[in-house]
Protein backbone atom coordinates (compact mmCIF):
# COMPACT_ATOMS: atom_id res chain seq x y z
CA UNK A 1 0.00 0.00 0.00
CA UNK A 2 1.28 3.46 -0.94
CA UNK A 3 2.53 5.60 1.95
CA UNK A 4 0.55 8.53 0.54
CA UNK A 5 -2.65 6.49 0.65
CA UNK A 6 -1.99 5.65 4.30
CA UNK A 7 -1.27 9.29 5.10
CA UNK A 8 -4.42 10.56 3.40
CA UNK A 9 -6.56 7.97 5.19
CA UNK A 10 -5.30 9.26 8.54
CA UNK A 11 -5.92 12.83 7.44
CA UNK A 12 -9.49 11.84 6.55
CA UNK A 13 -9.95 10.63 10.12
CA UNK A 14 -8.53 13.89 11.47
CA UNK A 15 -10.90 15.85 9.22
CA UNK A 16 -13.78 14.61 11.39
CA UNK A 17 -12.06 16.10 14.43
CA UNK A 18 -11.48 19.33 12.52
CA UNK A 19 -15.20 19.70 11.93
CA UNK A 20 -15.78 19.57 15.69
CA UNK A 21 -13.47 22.49 16.50
CA UNK A 22 -15.26 25.61 17.68
CA UNK A 23 -14.85 28.87 15.84
CA UNK A 24 -13.02 30.48 18.76
CA UNK A 25 -10.35 27.79 18.78
CA UNK A 26 -9.86 28.07 15.02
CA UNK A 27 -9.49 31.85 15.33
CA UNK A 28 -7.01 31.45 18.19
CA UNK A 29 -4.96 29.13 16.00
CA UNK A 30 -5.03 31.68 13.19
CA UNK A 31 -3.84 34.42 15.52
CA UNK A 32 -1.03 32.15 16.72
CA UNK A 33 -0.01 31.48 13.12
CA UNK A 34 0.10 35.21 12.30
CA UNK A 35 2.31 35.83 15.34
CA UNK A 36 4.58 32.89 14.53
CA UNK A 37 5.09 34.07 10.94
CA UNK A 38 6.24 37.47 12.17
CA UNK A 39 8.50 35.95 14.83
CA UNK A 40 10.10 33.54 12.36
CA UNK A 41 10.34 35.85 9.37
CA UNK A 42 14.14 35.82 9.16
CA UNK A 43 14.13 32.01 8.94
CA UNK A 44 11.52 32.25 6.15
CA UNK A 45 13.42 34.99 4.28
CA UNK A 46 16.66 32.98 4.49
CA UNK A 47 14.89 29.97 2.99
CA UNK A 48 13.44 32.15 0.25
CA UNK A 49 16.91 33.49 -0.59
CA UNK A 50 18.06 29.92 -1.25
CA UNK A 51 15.15 29.43 -3.66
CA UNK A 52 15.79 32.79 -5.36
CA UNK A 53 19.49 31.99 -5.78
CA UNK A 54 18.62 28.63 -7.34
CA UNK A 55 16.12 30.37 -9.64
CA UNK A 56 18.81 32.82 -10.78
CA UNK A 57 21.24 29.98 -11.56
CA UNK A 58 18.49 28.11 -13.42
CA UNK A 59 17.62 31.28 -15.35
CA UNK A 60 13.92 30.93 -14.58
CA UNK A 61 11.50 33.24 -16.36
CA UNK A 62 10.92 36.65 -14.77
CA UNK A 63 7.21 36.03 -13.97
CA UNK A 64 8.12 32.86 -12.04
CA UNK A 65 10.79 34.69 -10.06
CA UNK A 66 8.34 37.46 -9.16
CA UNK A 67 5.86 34.92 -7.87
CA UNK A 68 8.61 33.11 -6.00
CA UNK A 69 9.84 36.10 -4.01
CA UNK A 70 8.63 36.20 -0.40
CA UNK A 71 9.69 39.43 1.30
CA UNK A 72 8.47 41.87 3.96
CA UNK A 73 5.73 43.08 1.63
CA UNK A 74 4.33 39.61 0.98
CA UNK A 75 4.67 38.72 4.66
CA UNK A 76 2.65 41.80 5.58
CA UNK A 77 0.04 40.87 2.98
CA UNK A 78 -0.44 37.31 4.26
CA UNK A 79 -0.59 38.45 7.89
CA UNK A 80 -3.18 41.09 6.94
CA UNK A 81 -5.10 38.31 5.21
CA UNK A 82 -5.02 36.15 8.34
CA UNK A 83 -6.17 39.02 10.54
CA UNK A 84 -9.00 39.69 8.09
CA UNK A 85 -9.98 36.01 8.20
CA UNK A 86 -10.24 36.13 11.97
CA UNK A 87 -12.82 38.93 11.76
CA UNK A 88 -15.01 37.07 9.26
CA UNK A 89 -18.11 35.19 10.36
CA UNK A 90 -17.60 31.50 11.09
CA UNK A 91 -18.62 29.72 7.85
CA UNK A 92 -19.56 26.46 9.59
CA UNK A 93 -22.94 25.20 10.78
CA UNK A 94 -24.84 28.22 9.54
CA UNK A 95 -28.50 27.47 8.87
CA UNK A 96 -29.31 28.18 5.23
CA UNK A 97 -32.90 26.96 5.38
CA UNK A 98 -35.39 25.65 7.92
CA UNK A 99 -38.69 24.14 6.81
CA UNK A 100 -41.46 22.28 8.59
CA UNK A 101 -42.52 19.44 6.30
CA UNK A 102 -45.30 18.36 8.66
CA UNK A 103 -46.03 18.79 12.32
CA UNK A 104 -43.03 17.41 14.19
CA UNK A 105 -41.01 16.88 11.00
CA UNK A 106 -38.49 19.69 10.47
CA UNK A 107 -35.81 19.97 7.78
CA UNK A 108 -32.79 22.25 7.98
CA UNK A 109 -29.92 22.91 5.57
CA UNK A 110 -26.62 23.78 7.27
CA UNK A 111 -23.09 24.54 6.12
CA UNK A 112 -20.29 22.08 6.88
CA UNK A 113 -16.64 21.53 5.85
CA UNK A 114 -15.80 19.80 2.58
CA UNK A 115 -13.32 17.61 4.48
CA UNK A 116 -9.89 17.01 2.93
CA UNK A 117 -8.68 19.41 0.25
CA UNK A 118 -5.59 18.79 -1.83
CA UNK A 119 -4.00 21.90 -3.34
CA UNK A 120 -1.20 21.60 -5.89
CA UNK A 121 0.35 24.94 -6.75
CA UNK A 122 3.39 26.37 -8.51
CA UNK A 123 5.87 29.14 -7.69
CA UNK A 124 4.01 31.22 -5.08
CA UNK A 125 4.92 30.50 -1.43
CA UNK A 126 2.42 33.11 -0.21
CA UNK A 127 -0.28 30.84 -1.65
CA UNK A 128 0.70 28.22 0.93
CA UNK A 129 -0.15 30.60 3.77
CA UNK A 130 -3.43 31.65 2.19
CA UNK A 131 -4.52 28.08 1.51
CA UNK A 132 -3.52 26.75 4.92
CA UNK A 133 -5.30 29.51 6.85
CA UNK A 134 -8.46 29.47 4.72
CA UNK A 135 -8.76 25.71 5.15
CA UNK A 136 -8.23 26.06 8.89
CA UNK A 137 -10.88 28.77 9.22
CA UNK A 138 -13.35 26.64 7.23
CA UNK A 139 -12.64 23.47 9.24
CA UNK A 140 -10.95 21.57 6.41
CA UNK A 141 -7.72 19.58 6.37
CA UNK A 142 -5.29 20.63 3.65
CA UNK A 143 -2.71 18.61 1.76
CA UNK A 144 -0.28 20.92 -0.03
CA UNK A 145 2.19 20.31 -2.84
CA UNK A 146 4.15 23.34 -3.95
CA UNK A 147 6.51 23.76 -6.86
CA UNK A 148 10.09 22.54 -6.48
CA UNK A 149 11.36 26.06 -7.25
CA UNK A 150 9.90 27.20 -3.87
CA UNK A 151 10.78 24.06 -1.89
CA UNK A 152 12.84 25.73 0.85
CA UNK A 153 10.40 28.60 1.38
CA UNK A 154 7.40 26.28 1.43
CA UNK A 155 9.03 24.00 3.99
CA UNK A 156 9.92 26.92 6.26
CA UNK A 157 6.39 28.34 6.06
CA UNK A 158 4.83 24.93 6.62
CA UNK A 159 6.92 24.25 9.73
CA UNK A 160 5.97 27.59 11.28
CA UNK A 161 2.25 27.22 10.48
CA UNK A 162 2.07 23.56 11.50
CA UNK A 163 3.76 24.16 14.85
CA UNK A 164 1.58 27.18 15.70
CA UNK A 165 -1.58 25.33 14.69
CA UNK A 166 -0.98 22.07 16.53
CA UNK A 167 0.23 23.94 19.64
CA UNK A 168 -3.15 25.71 19.60
CA UNK A 169 -5.04 22.41 19.77
CA UNK A 170 -5.70 21.78 16.07
CA UNK A 171 -5.45 18.09 14.97
CA UNK A 172 -2.11 17.06 13.45
CA UNK A 173 -3.76 16.25 10.14
CA UNK A 174 -4.93 19.85 9.60
CA UNK A 175 -1.96 20.53 7.34
CA UNK A 176 0.36 18.25 5.36
CA UNK A 177 3.15 19.22 2.99
CA UNK A 178 4.18 16.86 0.20
CA UNK A 179 7.69 17.59 -1.02
CA UNK A 180 8.35 14.82 -3.56
CA UNK A 181 7.02 15.57 -7.04
CA UNK A 182 6.69 11.84 -7.72
CA UNK A 183 4.04 11.66 -5.00
CA UNK A 184 1.62 13.82 -7.02
CA UNK A 185 0.54 10.86 -9.14
CA UNK A 186 -0.06 8.84 -5.96
CA UNK A 187 -2.06 11.72 -4.51
CA UNK A 188 -4.33 11.75 -7.56
CA UNK A 189 -5.33 8.16 -6.75
CA UNK A 190 -6.56 8.99 -3.23
CA UNK A 191 -10.19 9.57 -4.20
CA UNK A 192 -11.43 7.71 -1.11
CA UNK A 193 -9.76 10.17 1.25
CA UNK A 194 -9.46 13.47 -0.62
CA UNK A 195 -12.71 15.32 -1.26
CA UNK A 196 -11.51 18.10 -3.56
CA UNK A 197 -8.42 19.02 -5.60
CA UNK A 198 -7.48 22.60 -6.40
CA UNK A 199 -4.63 22.87 -8.91
CA UNK A 200 -2.93 26.23 -9.46
CA UNK A 201 -0.55 26.37 -12.39
CA UNK A 202 -0.25 26.26 -16.15
CA UNK A 203 -3.03 25.16 -18.49
CA UNK A 204 -1.14 21.96 -19.27
CA UNK A 205 -0.64 21.22 -15.57
CA UNK A 206 -4.31 21.75 -14.65
CA UNK A 207 -5.50 19.66 -17.60
CA UNK A 208 -3.17 16.85 -16.49
CA UNK A 209 -4.68 16.88 -12.99
CA UNK A 210 -8.23 16.85 -14.37
CA UNK A 211 -7.47 13.94 -16.70
CA UNK A 212 -5.70 11.74 -14.18
CA UNK A 213 -7.88 11.69 -11.09
CA UNK A 214 -11.37 10.67 -9.98
CA UNK A 215 -11.27 13.41 -7.34
CA UNK A 216 -13.41 16.47 -8.14
CA UNK A 217 -11.26 19.37 -9.37
CA UNK A 218 -11.92 23.07 -8.87
CA UNK A 219 -9.86 25.85 -10.40
CA UNK A 220 -8.85 27.48 -13.63
CA UNK A 221 -6.38 26.55 -16.33
CA UNK A 222 -5.29 30.02 -17.43
CA UNK A 223 -6.13 33.70 -17.28
CA UNK A 224 -6.70 35.33 -20.66
CA UNK A 225 -8.39 38.50 -19.40
CA UNK A 226 -9.74 41.31 -21.58
CA UNK A 227 -10.59 44.99 -21.41
CA UNK A 228 -13.01 46.41 -23.98
CA UNK A 229 -12.87 50.17 -24.58
CA UNK A 230 -16.37 51.11 -25.69
CA UNK A 231 -17.36 53.97 -27.98
CA UNK A 232 -18.69 55.77 -24.88
CA UNK A 233 -15.47 55.35 -22.88
CA UNK A 234 -13.84 58.16 -20.93
CA UNK A 235 -10.25 58.18 -22.23
CA UNK A 236 -8.92 59.82 -19.04
CA UNK A 237 -10.26 56.83 -17.09
CA UNK A 238 -9.27 54.27 -19.69
CA UNK A 239 -5.50 54.89 -19.82
CA UNK A 240 -4.69 54.37 -16.11
CA UNK A 241 -7.12 51.43 -15.87
CA UNK A 242 -5.49 49.62 -18.80
CA UNK A 243 -1.96 50.36 -17.62
CA UNK A 244 -2.76 49.12 -14.12
CA UNK A 245 -4.40 45.95 -15.44
CA UNK A 246 -1.32 45.18 -17.55
CA UNK A 247 1.60 46.31 -15.37
CA UNK A 248 0.63 46.51 -11.67
CA UNK A 249 1.71 42.87 -11.22
CA UNK A 250 2.37 41.33 -14.58
CA UNK A 251 2.72 37.72 -13.38
CA UNK A 252 -0.84 37.41 -12.03
CA UNK A 253 -3.64 35.44 -13.67
CA UNK A 254 -5.94 38.50 -13.52
CA UNK A 255 -3.59 40.66 -15.59
CA UNK A 256 -5.14 41.90 -18.84
CA UNK A 257 -3.72 40.14 -21.91
CA UNK A 258 -5.94 41.44 -24.73
CA UNK A 259 -7.34 44.92 -25.29
CA UNK A 260 -10.36 45.34 -27.56
CA UNK A 261 -11.02 48.88 -28.80
CA UNK A 262 -14.09 50.28 -30.55
CA UNK A 263 -12.92 51.42 -33.99
CA UNK A 264 -14.36 54.92 -33.45
CA UNK A 265 -12.33 55.34 -30.25
CA UNK A 266 -9.02 53.96 -31.51
CA UNK A 267 -7.66 57.12 -33.08
CA UNK A 268 -7.97 59.01 -29.81
CA UNK A 269 -6.97 56.20 -27.43
CA UNK A 270 -4.13 54.29 -29.06
CA UNK A 271 -1.46 57.04 -29.39
CA UNK A 272 -1.94 58.02 -25.74
CA UNK A 273 -1.93 54.39 -24.65
CA UNK A 274 1.23 53.62 -26.64
CA UNK A 275 3.04 56.48 -24.92
CA UNK A 276 1.95 55.17 -21.52
CA UNK A 277 2.97 51.61 -22.40
CA UNK A 278 6.34 52.77 -23.77
CA UNK A 279 7.11 54.23 -20.33
CA UNK A 280 6.38 50.82 -18.79
CA UNK A 281 8.31 48.93 -21.52
CA UNK A 282 5.20 47.05 -22.64
CA UNK A 283 5.34 45.38 -26.06
CA UNK A 284 2.18 45.84 -28.13
CA UNK A 285 1.05 43.25 -30.65
CA UNK A 286 -1.71 44.76 -32.74
CA UNK A 287 -4.08 43.78 -35.51
CA UNK A 288 -3.64 45.37 -38.94
CA UNK A 289 -6.04 48.24 -38.13
CA UNK A 290 -4.16 48.92 -34.90
CA UNK A 291 -0.86 49.10 -36.82
CA UNK A 292 -2.35 51.70 -39.14
CA UNK A 293 -2.70 54.01 -36.12
CA UNK A 294 0.39 53.21 -34.02
CA UNK A 295 3.71 51.49 -34.58
CA UNK A 296 3.73 48.01 -32.98
CA UNK A 297 4.40 44.34 -33.62
CA UNK A 298 1.92 42.37 -35.72
CA UNK A 299 -0.50 40.18 -33.78
CA UNK A 300 -1.08 36.61 -34.95
CA UNK A 301 -4.22 34.61 -34.15
CA UNK A 302 -2.32 32.73 -31.44
CA UNK A 303 -1.76 35.99 -29.54
CA UNK A 304 -5.46 36.23 -28.72
CA UNK A 305 -5.26 32.79 -27.08
CA UNK A 306 -2.12 33.59 -25.11
CA UNK A 307 -1.67 34.24 -21.40
CA UNK A 308 1.59 36.21 -21.59
CA UNK A 309 2.24 36.85 -17.88
CA UNK A 310 4.76 39.34 -19.22
CA UNK A 311 5.00 42.96 -20.44
CA UNK A 312 3.16 42.12 -23.66
CA UNK A 313 -0.41 42.94 -24.71
CA UNK A 314 -2.39 42.17 -27.84
CA UNK A 315 -4.77 44.79 -29.26
CA UNK A 316 -7.66 44.34 -31.67
CA UNK A 317 -10.07 46.91 -33.08
CA UNK A 318 -13.73 45.86 -33.15
CA UNK A 319 -16.85 47.26 -34.80
CA UNK A 320 -18.76 47.44 -31.51
CA UNK A 321 -19.79 45.78 -28.28
CA UNK A 322 -21.32 42.69 -29.95
CA UNK A 323 -18.04 41.83 -31.65
CA UNK A 324 -16.17 42.47 -28.38
CA UNK A 325 -18.44 40.12 -26.44
CA UNK A 326 -18.16 37.46 -29.15
CA UNK A 327 -14.36 37.72 -29.13
CA UNK A 328 -14.14 37.45 -25.33
CA UNK A 329 -16.42 34.42 -25.17
CA UNK A 330 -14.42 32.78 -27.98
CA UNK A 331 -10.85 33.51 -26.85
CA UNK A 332 -11.18 34.24 -23.13
CA UNK A 333 -10.68 31.89 -20.22
CA UNK A 334 -13.89 32.94 -18.38
CA UNK A 335 -11.76 34.54 -15.67
CA UNK A 336 -12.21 38.34 -15.52
CA UNK A 337 -13.14 40.84 -18.22
CA UNK A 338 -13.82 44.58 -18.03
CA UNK A 339 -15.62 47.20 -20.11
CA UNK A 340 -14.68 50.88 -20.04
CA UNK A 341 -17.77 52.92 -20.84
CA UNK A 342 -19.99 55.71 -19.57
CA UNK A 343 -23.02 54.04 -21.19
CA UNK A 344 -24.88 52.17 -18.43
CA UNK A 345 -26.88 50.11 -20.92
CA UNK A 346 -23.70 48.98 -22.69
CA UNK A 347 -22.14 48.03 -19.36
CA UNK A 348 -25.16 45.95 -18.37
CA UNK A 349 -25.21 44.20 -21.75
CA UNK A 350 -21.52 43.39 -21.40
CA UNK A 351 -21.96 42.07 -17.86
CA UNK A 352 -24.99 40.00 -18.87
CA UNK A 353 -23.51 38.38 -21.97
CA UNK A 354 -19.80 37.94 -21.18
CA UNK A 355 -19.50 34.42 -19.79
CA UNK A 356 -16.84 35.03 -17.14
CA UNK A 357 -16.54 34.63 -13.38
CA UNK A 358 -15.85 38.36 -13.04
CA UNK A 359 -17.33 41.13 -15.23
CA UNK A 360 -16.35 44.72 -14.44
CA UNK A 361 -17.12 48.28 -15.52
CA UNK A 362 -14.53 51.06 -15.45
CA UNK A 363 -11.97 49.31 -13.29
CA UNK A 364 -8.88 47.14 -13.53
CA UNK A 365 -9.08 43.35 -13.89
CA UNK A 366 -6.50 43.17 -11.08
CA UNK A 367 -9.33 43.54 -8.56
CA UNK A 368 -10.17 39.84 -9.11
CA UNK A 369 -8.68 38.65 -5.85
CA UNK A 370 -10.03 37.12 -2.66
CA UNK A 371 -8.34 39.66 -0.38
CA UNK A 372 -9.61 42.60 -2.45
CA UNK A 373 -13.12 41.09 -2.37
CA UNK A 374 -12.97 41.03 1.43
CA UNK A 375 -12.67 37.23 1.62
CA UNK A 376 -9.48 37.47 3.71
CA UNK A 377 -7.59 35.52 1.05
CA UNK A 378 -8.30 32.88 -1.59
CA UNK A 379 -7.28 29.31 -2.35
CA UNK A 380 -7.49 30.11 -6.04
CA UNK A 381 -9.85 31.35 -8.71
CA UNK A 382 -12.45 29.08 -10.22
CA UNK A 383 -13.74 29.63 -13.74
CA UNK A 384 -16.17 26.72 -13.50
CA UNK A 385 -19.87 27.15 -12.81
CA UNK A 386 -20.44 24.48 -10.17
CA UNK A 387 -20.03 25.00 -6.42
CA UNK A 388 -17.73 28.05 -6.50
CA UNK A 389 -16.87 30.71 -9.08
CA UNK A 390 -14.36 33.54 -9.10
CA UNK A 391 -11.96 34.03 -6.16
CA UNK A 392 -12.59 31.07 -3.83
CA UNK A 393 -12.72 32.14 -0.20
CA UNK A 394 -14.51 30.66 2.80
CA UNK A 395 -17.85 30.26 1.02
CA UNK A 396 -16.21 28.09 -1.61
CA UNK A 397 -14.59 25.84 1.00
CA UNK A 398 -17.79 24.72 2.67
CA UNK A 399 -20.62 22.57 1.45
CA UNK A 400 -23.90 21.76 3.19
CA UNK A 401 -25.93 18.91 4.56
CA UNK A 402 -29.61 18.40 5.27
CA UNK A 403 -30.76 17.61 8.79
CA UNK A 404 -34.23 16.14 9.25
CA UNK A 405 -35.73 15.99 12.75
CA UNK A 406 -38.75 13.70 13.15
CA UNK A 407 -40.88 12.02 15.77
CA UNK A 408 -41.64 8.55 14.43
CA UNK A 409 -42.85 9.55 10.94
CA UNK A 410 -42.66 6.98 8.12
CA UNK A 411 -43.02 7.54 4.38
CA UNK A 412 -45.79 4.91 4.07
CA UNK A 413 -48.22 7.20 5.91
CA UNK A 414 -47.65 9.93 3.30
CA UNK A 415 -47.77 7.53 0.37
CA UNK A 416 -51.22 6.15 1.28
CA UNK A 417 -52.68 9.51 2.31
CA UNK A 418 -52.90 9.05 6.10
CA UNK A 419 -50.53 12.00 6.49
CA UNK A 420 -49.73 14.95 4.23
CA UNK A 421 -47.00 17.54 3.91
CA UNK A 422 -47.71 21.21 4.48
CA UNK A 423 -44.21 22.67 3.76
CA UNK A 424 -43.97 25.70 6.00
CA UNK A 425 -40.78 27.76 5.94
CA UNK A 426 -39.73 28.70 9.47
Amino acid sequence: MSNIIEITRQIKIDSTQMSLLGGDLRNQALAAIATALEENKEKIFDANKIDLDKAAKADLASPIVKRLKFDEHKLADVIAGINSLITLKDPLWNKLMERELDTGLTLSKVTCPIGVIGVIFESRPDALVQIATLCLKSGNCAILKGGSEAAHTNKALFEVIYSAGTNSGVPKGFLTLIENRAEIDELLKCHEAIDLLIPRGSNEFVQYIMSNSKIPVMGHADGVCHIYVDEAADIKKAIPIIVDAKTQYVAACNTVETLLVHKEKAGELLPLLKAAFDEKLVTIRGCQKTREIISCEAAADVDFDTEYLDYIISIKLVDGIDEAISHINRYGSHHTDSIITEDAAAAEKFMLLVDSAGVYQNCSTRFADGFRYGFGAEVGISTGKLHARGPVGLDGLVTYKFKLYGNGQVVADYADGRSSFHFKDL
